[in-house]
């Protein structure tokens, strides 16, 4: 199950298909040292994007899966 307070690194980790996602919202260094600390919250507040936005997107990549 994937929830705003989820390190980056971990979702990355058990679901790598929503690399592509976090790609699309702006995130283009997914595997970089700080991600792997970064929950989504945090990650959504500093590129300036809607978590909730993002965490439909991610559901629905996860689920097409």
């Amino acid at each position: 199950m994937i929830t705003k307070d989820m390190l980056i690194g971990d979702l990355v980790r058990q679901y790598p298909e929503a690399i592509r996602t976090l790609m699309q919202f702006g995130m283009g260094c997914v595997g970089c040292p700080s991600s792997q600390m970064e929950s989504l919250e945090e990650a959504a507040y500093v590129h300036g994007f809607d978590i909730d936005e993002l965490m439909d997107s991610l559901h629905k990549t996860i689920e097409a899966k």
